[in-house]
Parts: C-alpha cells; structure tokens; sequence
C-alpha cells in the first residue's frame, strides 16, 4: 500500500524552511510516498517541487472553491472550499506528519494529528509534550532526511499487514 506523508508548515515562503522542505519533498518521492499539503504557497510548494522533479505524486487539499489558487507543482489539486477547516482532511488523509516550520495553521494540523493518533515529526517546529506527560508529542528531527526517514518508519508502523499470518 502507498504511503502519504502531509507535510506542513507556513504558506509565506521563507528560504530556510523553503530548503528543508524541499529536501523532505524530494526523499518523500525517492521512497515512493504520496506528498499531501494544502496545496499553496510556501513550505507546501517546496515540498511539492522536491517531490516533483524526483518523479513523485503531490496531492493539494485547498482551501478556496478553486483549483487556480494551486501552486504548479501539484498532481492533484482538490479546492474544498472549507478554509482552513481542510486542514483537518490534510492530516485525516495522512498517514503521518511531517511540520517544517510553522505558525498557527501548521499548529492546527498538528493539534489534529495528534488528537487522532497520526505520528507527527517536526523539523524546525513547535516544540509541545503532552500535558503531565515527559514524552515530546512531536518527534524532533535533527534534519529534513532524519524527518522523512521517522516519518515513514512511524507510518509503516501504523499500516495494517496484509496477508495472511
């Protein structure tokens, strides 16, 4: 079964974060994961492109009623029309997390990975541990491969084996 990886962070670019994630982007598409983003600008254009010129399958979930607003480097692009309410069916369609960066939106999808069970790894991010709990809720990476390297490793963990035992 394919892997999706949603990677989020902030949708004004940022040279910085811009790099990482287009090294997530690219290392995403070279293990044969689906990138899904909200499809804008940003951290989710940078992965897009990473993904893209390795050959990899981008999918955009977008907030306006329209695919225009999509950046060029998507495959799929899906206007939702729900704002930043479809930052929900960005995680929901992950199987894990990758936040580059981030302010309050990249916040939000990780608010909501984490309420249901979807492994978040951060690169440059939040910093958050559960309440009571010594345990970080995101998993720190020391580099854009390490993130992509924790994230597939977590999402394997969670993908039902098929046949038979």
């Amino acid at each position: 079964m394919t892997t999706y990886i949603a990677v989020v962070g902030a949708g004004e670019p940022n040279r910085e974060t811009d790099q990482a994630a287009e090294e997530v982007g690219r290392a995403l598409a070279r293990a044969r994961a689906v990138v899904v983003c909200g499809g804008l600008g940003g951290v989710m254009e940078a992965a897009c492109r990473g993904a893209r010129a390795e050959g990899g399958t981008t999918v955009g979930i977008l907030p306006g009623t329209t695919r225009d607003d999509a950046n060029s480097y998507l495959s799929v692009a899906v206007a939702t029309g729900l704002g930043e309410a479809r930052n929900v069916l960005v995680v929901r369609a992950a199987d894990a997390v990758i936040a580059v960066g981030g302010e309050f939106g990249t916040l939000s999808e990780i608010a909501f990975a984490l309420k249901i069970g979807t492994p978040v790894i951060g690169f440059g991010t939040w910093e958050l541990a559960r309440a009571g709990a010594s345990v970080e809720a995101i998993v720190a990476a020391p580099s854009p491969a390490a993130a992509v390297d924790l994230a597939l490793a977590l999402a394997a963990s969670r993908q039902p084996k098929s046949g038979s035992d």
